[in-house]
């Protein structure tokens, strides 16, 4: 006599005796792939946060890498550019739960605008599904660039956001 077991949503034929099995299922699922976005901007008042002058960046290269947080040996690394927009997308592929993941700025393509901003350089992201989250997409803090020296136009800005100092010279 044949009975029918589900495991796993698969459906298993055995003997009642379960002297023979046809197929032993293990609950497996799709392996965990995760998208990362997030955006480069320039910053021409030199200020580190984005205001009404800043643009995006496309063309900018960056880097996502998960970490062993002991041995610091690399266990997934991906590069990636932005498009024309500045927006960047990096697919992940596993669960780097036990590992520290950031996404890190290489270069801007604007000559103009290619100073690296202190603070704004790395954006520290979860990549595992255990973490509360479910959305397979995960956004990392806006990355940056700055100008060599500010614009015109910072201190209106800067004062229209009541951050400029009275004595400020831009």
């Amino acid at each position: 006599m044949w009975e029918m077991l589900r495991t796993g949503g698969v459906t298993v034929s055995s003997t009642d005796d379960n002297i023979e099995t046809f197929a032993t299922v293990a609950h497996c699922h799709a392996p965990e792939v995760f998208d990362v976005e997030g955006y480069v901007y320039c910053d021409p008042c030199r200020v580190q946060f984005e205001t009404k002058l800043s643009h995006k960046i496309a063309g900018a290269t960056l880097k996502l890498e998960c970490s062993d947080p002991i041995t610091r040996n690399v266990t997934y690394s991906i590069e990636g550019v932005t498009d024309s927009n500045g927006h960047y997308k990096l697919k992940v592929k596993g669960d780097y739960g036990d590992n520290i993941c950031e996404v890190t700025l290489n270069k801007s393509p604007e000559a103009e605008c290619n100073v690296p901003m202190v603070g704004q350089q790395t954006s520290r992201i979860v990549c595992t599904e255990n973490s509360g989250m479910h959305d397979s997409v995960r956004y990392a803090n806006a990355l940056g660039f700055m100008t060599k020296d500010s614009i015109s136009g910072c201190k209106e800005v800067l004062d229209e956001l009541g951050l400029a100092p009275k004595d400020l010279d831009l």
